[in-house]
C-alpha cells in the first residue's frame, strides 16, 4: 500500500558564489506520511523546514529528488495543497466572508453562489467569525486574520494542508484559542496536514508524529517522533498524560543537545522512528 504523500531523496541546493561551493539547505531527504494524518516538523532556523513546505506546496523545486501525493507527482501549485502563512495572506479590499468565497468559488466553480456562501459561512462560523463576516481585514485583529486564513484554507477542502508557523506572531491566549479551534476542524475533516512550528508544546498538543531536523546547512529528517497521546486532546488536560513529559524532554534534549550531531557521515537518510513514552 502506497503512503498518500512521500518524499523521496529530497534536496535543496543554491549555488555558490563564484568559486565558493553550492549551499545546501537539505540533502537526501525521505520520508512518507499517510493520509488523515497531523504532522509537524520542528527545527533550529536554516535547517529548510519553510523550504520543504514551499517545495510541498510547489511555490519552490527541490534540487533533486521526487514528491508525490496521492500516487501523482507534486509539480507547480495546486487547489489539492492550501496553505496558510503567518502573515495572514488576505485580500485587504475584501470581506471576511468574501475572502473565503474567493477560495471557495475556484475551488468549487459548479457550486452555485448560495451554495459558495453557505459552505464558506459554516467554516468562518466553526472558527468563531459568525458575527464577524462582513468585516475587512483591517478592521479584525491578529488573530481574527489568521482563523479567516485558517477558515478559507479548510474550506477548499485540500488533500493536503500546508501550515507555516500560522501562530508565531499571536499573544500565548489567543494562539491557544485558535488552537482549539483547528483542533475542532482537523477531528471533522481529518485532512492531511503538515505544521511548521518552534513551539513544543503546540507540536505535541496537535500532532500524531512530530518531524526533528537536524541544524543546517545539509540539515536531515533525524528523527520521527510519534506522539502517542490520546485523542481529543484538550491544552488544559493534556499535560495530565503520563507520557506528556517524557515526549516533551526528549524534544528538547534533541533541540538543545542533538540536533547538531548529524552531520557529515551521521546524516540520517532514514529518520529514526521513536515512541518516547516507552523510553525508561
Amino acid at each position: 500500500m502506497k503512503s498518500f504523500l512521500t518524499l523521496e531523496c529530497l534536496s535543496k541546493k543554491f549555488p555558490g558564489k563564484k568559486k565558493e561551493s553550492d549551499y545546501v539547505v537539505f540533502d537526501d531527504i525521505s520520508y512518507t506520511i499517510e493520509e488523515g494524518e497531523f504532522v509537524c516538523i520542528i527545527g533550529h532556523s536554516g535547517c529548510g523546514k519553510s523550504t520543504i513546505l514551499n517545495v510541498l506546496a510547489g511555490l519552490d523545486q527541490p534540487s533533486t529528488g521526487y514528491i508525490s501525493m496521492d500516487g501523482k507527482e507534486v509539480i507547480g501549485s495546486s487547489l489539492d495543497r492550501g496553505v496558510v502563512f503567518q502573515n495572514y495572506s488576505l485580500l485587504p479590499w475584501l470581506s471576511a466572508l468574501k475572502n473565503v468565497t474567493f477560495g471557495v468559488k475556484a475551488r468549487f466553480p459548479k457550486k452555485s453562489k448560495i451554495e459558495v456562501q453557505e459552505h464558506s459561512l459554516k467554516y468562518l462560523e466553526m472558527v468563531g467569525l459568525g458575527e464577524n463576516v462582513h468585516k475587512k481585514p483591517s478592521e479584525l485583529s491578529g488573530g481574527m486574520r489568521q482563523r479567516v486564513s485558517i477558515a478559507r484554507a479548510f474550506a477548499t477542502h485540500p488533500k493536503l494542508l500546508l501550515l507555516d508557523e500560522p501562530f508565531g506572531a499571536l499573544d500565548a491566549l489567543t494562539r491557544g484559542n485558535i488552537q482549539d479551534e483547528l483542533i475542532k476542524i482537523w477531528s471533522e475533516t481529518k485532512q492531511t496536514v503538515f505544521m511548521i512550528t518552534h513551539d513544543v508544546d503546540e507540536a505535541i498538543l496537535l500532532a500524531d508524529k512530530i518531524i526533528l531536523m537536524s541544524n543546517g546547512p545539509g540539515a536531515c529528517i533525524a528523527e520521527e517522533v510519534i506522539v502517542n497521546i490520546p485523542r481529543p486532546r484538550q491544552r488544559g488536560k493534556v499535560i495530565d498524560d503520563p507520557g506528556y513529559y517524557k515526549i516533551r524532554k526528549h524534544l528538547i534534549k534533541f533541540l538543545v543537545e542533538r540536533s547538531s550531531d548529524f552531520t557529515g557521515d551521521k546524516v540520517r537518510k532514514t529518520p529514526l522512528t521513536v515512541d518516547p513514552t516507552k523510553i525508561t
